[in-house]
């Protein structure tokens, strides 16, 4: 499979005063990852590990202090140039949704839109049918300043899918959304990647990433120190490799998976006691905090 994104040796420093002098704060310490072509991957952890720093360096903003960033085997800034669309479009090769990062907040959605289909050199039928895409036609007279959380994030990935980008980078596109408003988010992601997209996606939501992603990385102070498929990362990390049975009276039990275990549960299923029957490897989120010794917040 093609690789998309390709980081050797990612390190960055920011320069920081401190009293009368100066100090370095390296956020990212040597950071190596390849993700391929039309994948969704996720890069994991709390607020301040250096996701946001990373982001920054693969899609051109932010010159890495030390390694190499290539997408599609090129320097993001010559990567992501203007490059032709698809469909006969012109357009960016890249999307981004970071916070409200190009929200005008006196424009109605149709001319947020409309602004970057100029610059994109994109069809303004494009922005109609983005619209209706994300579920804002209905709001598309509206000024972004008066639009709730939910639907600014929806405006806010329409301008990212607008131009139908090669790359789409999502950093916390879900933070602070109802359950109902993130699921939505999460089929619309779903979408750009059957279109052919490949979505880099940042967030320190385990559960949603364990959903949404192909591969993961999880990221504390700088450094990767796990990745792979959600549920393989998962099962590596289960060390105790119990059997979690609870019963029709409520009572539950934890079980070995030994040979003479699985006589038990063989008993407890014959004699019609077994309501459900789970393995109990952990969650992201567990292994996480295994891995770092502190949460996700």
């Amino acid at each position: 499979m093609e690789t998309a994104i390709e980081l050797s040796g990612i390190r960055h420093k920011f320069v920081q005063k401190k009293g009368k002098g100066y100090e370095e704060n390296e956020v990212l310490k040597g950071i190596d990852l390849k993700v391929s072509t039309g994948e969704i991957f996720g890069l994991l952890g709390p607020s301040g590990a250096g996701k946001t720093t990373l982001i920054k360096i693969m899609t051109g903003r932010l010159k890495p202090s030390g390694g190499q960033a290539l997408l599609f085997g090129k320097k993001p800034r010559e990567s992501l140039k203007n490059a032709g669309g698809r469909e006969g479009e012109g357009g960016k090769q890249t999307g981004m949704m970071m916070d409200d990062f190009g929200l005008y907040e006196r424009l109605s959605c149709t001319d947020n839109l409309t602004v970057f289909a100029d610059i994109y050199g994109v069809s303004r039928k494009r922005v109609e049918e983005v619209l209706e895409e994300v579920r804002l036609q209905d709001a598309k007279k509206r000024p972004a300043a008066e639009l709730s959380k939910g639907m600014r994030t929806r405006l806010s990935l329409a301008r990212a899918v607008l131009a139908r980008p090669r790359f789409l980078f999502l950093d916390e596109p879900t933070t602070g959304l109802d359950p109902g408003t993130a699921a939505e988010i999460h089929q619309m992601i779903r979408k750009e990647q059957r279109r052919g997209a490949t979505v880099f996606l940042t967030t320190h939501n385990m559960e949603e990433a364990a959903k949404l992603c192909d591969h993961v990385a999880l990221l504390n102070e700088g450094t990767i120190v796990e990745y792979g498929k959600p549920e393989e990362i998962c099962r590596r990390h289960n060390y105790d490799h119990k059997i979690k049975i609870r019963f029709y009276n409520g009572e539950s039990e934890e079980i070995g998976s030994s040979a003479e275990e699985a006589d038990k549960i063989a008993d407890y299923f014959r004699r019609g006691m077994v309501e459900t029957i789970h393995s109990t490897e952990p969650d992201l989120e567990t292994v996480f905090m295994e891995l770092t010794g502190r949460g996700l917040v």
